[in-house]
């Protein structure tokens, strides 16, 4: 692995809906694309450069509010879909799962399927994948806050990033967004203080794994200074 590459990779994977549009296909199939074909590459090729923690943010606190019911469900079946599917591959790659984000607002089916990953996999060392589901950074942020007054804590640096869904997790190196957008919608507002930043134009199911090798070779030629 090149010295200089990220050990922390998140993504925003924007544009599904876009890219189905475009090829005559229902939004859906641009979700079921990316869940079954594009985020498996990705995976696979984070593990070929050895980057250690990979983070994917799925499903905001706003799609939950925002989304029609229908298109919800679809998504909630893509990730049924993936956990089940992906159990038996994480366990052989040694790659561990985290969800983030307020897991109570899904379906309890879903939270189950979540808790049986998390605990199937919570030993393996090679990766980490975390996966952003009802995640938003201001709600990340306030439910953090809400844990100290309950534990009735001193509200510090300290004590939020402990409260965080990330305890544990380093801060991202990179954030790669996808879909031409040129912002960050609230993702891991705390952790992306100093994360670099790498935006491409095309839709997520076309980002592939030599794109993203493309972004972390962007990302080795920076100077990260930290404020310095």
């Amino acid at each position: 692995m090149n010295s200089n590459f990220p050990k922390h990779v998140a993504i925003i994977p924007d544009g599904n809906r876009r890219w189905a549009r475009e090829k005559g296909k229902l939004a859906t199939e641009g979700h079921r694309y990316a869940a079954q074909t594009t985020l498996p590459n990705l995976i696979d090729k984070m593990i070929r450069l050895d980057i250690k923690c990979f983070t994917f943010w799925a499903l905001s606190t706003e799609n939950l509010v925002g989304r029609s019911k229908d298109e919800l469900n679809n998504l909630f079946d893509l990730i049924r879909y993936f956990l089940k599917n992906k159990l038996s591959e994480f366990k052989k790659k040694q790659i561990k799962f985290v969800a983030i984000g307020d897991l109570k607002g899904l379906p309890d089916d879903l939270q189950i399927e979540i808790t049986k990953m998390t605990k199937d996999t919570v030993e393996n060392k090679k990766m980490t994948f975390v996966i952003g589901l009802n995640y938003g950074g201001r709600d990340e942020i306030v439910r953090s806050i809400s844990k100290i007054k309950d534990q009735r804590s001193k509200i510090t640096k300290e004590s939020v990033e402990q409260n965080l869904d990330t305890e544990g997790i380093p801060d991202p190196d990179l954030i790669i967004r996808t879909g031409g957008e040129k912002r960050l919608s609230g993702f891991m507002l705390w952790q992306s203080e100093y994360s670099e930043l790498y935006f491409s134009d095309l839709y997520f199911p076309d980002f592939t794994a030599e794109e993203l090798e493309i972004a972390v070779n962007n990302y080795s030629e920076r100077k990260r200074r930290f404020g310095k």
